[in-house]
């Protein structure tokens, strides 16, 4: 929806599958789609090819970090790097997207109400201590996100880096008993993306349709901010300040 929608406004788009099947599927679905990068963000591996093959594209002016694995996962589902799905999907993808691809003019990362349920300490990011709970892995992912976008906005202040919560809607991911709007779930993304609109040309924010909400108090810290990229470096052995 955010991929017509930035089509219908005139821009360029490129989109990205989880395999080829999924991308011919995608741009089927999204006429006037410029190019589909295909990966699998579960995998360190071919989360690095798919920032080669963006940064083969050229310099985008925007990101939206949107892919994601939602709470219903009933065990600690583990990748082919050793790392809980939820985790490499959620965080570790959009950190080393982040870090390798040309950096963009904005950057939008999606996150989810749920992180104000995140687990602040970052302590056993990969879940080898703890008891296996499927939205509590979720709603640290999310709580990461913020993070990250914040974290991005202070290292970079030449790029404007946002979060975004979509609301509750009745996505794959969202189920049937979603109660928010999907129609605006997606506008925001836009609006930051793209828009010349002064309010959406602003950085470190968390938005919430078309406006500014107040993200967990943690997500401003420095410390945890630099813990959560220092974390996400040692494991995916690519450095976001380099």
């Amino acid at each position: 929806m955010a991929a017509q929608l930035l089509i219908e406004q005139g821009h360029e788009v490129v989109i990205h599958a989880r395999n080829e099947k999924r991308g011919a599927e995608a741009k089927e679905a999204v006429p006037g789609t410029e190019a589909v990068v295909v990966g699998d963000l579960a995998s360190i591996r071919q989360t690095r090819k798919i920032a080669e093959q963006v940064n083969a594209l050229g310099v985008f002016d925007a990101v939206i970090h949107n892919a994601a694995v939602g709470y219903r996962e009933s065990r600690r589902t583990v990748t082919e790097d050793r790392l809980p799905h939820v985790f490499a999907v959620n965080t570790l993808a959009p950190y080393i997207l982040t870090a390798l691809m040309q950096r963009p003019k904005r950057l939008v990362y999606l996150s989810s109400g749920l992180h104000q349920s995140g687990d602040s300490s970052l302590k056993d990011l990969t879940w080898e201590q703890r008891s296996w709970q499927g939205q509590q892995a979720y709603s640290d992912t999310k709580f990461h996100d913020v993070l990250l976008a914040f974290a991005v906005a202070r290292l970079w202040p030449d790029v404007l880096s946002n979060a975004v919560e979509p609301g509750w809607v009745a996505t794959k991911m969202g189920g049937p008993s979603a109660t928010d709007d999907l129609d605006q779930g997606h506008r925001t993304q836009v609006w930051l993306a793209a828009s010349e609109d002064a309010a959406a040309k602003v950085t470190g924010g968390y938005f919430y349709h078309l406006r500014q909400r107040t993200p967990k108090g943690a997500t401003h810290e420095v410390a945890l901010q630099e813990k959560l990229v220092e974390a996400c470096r040692r494991y995916s052995g690519v450095d976001l300040r380099v």
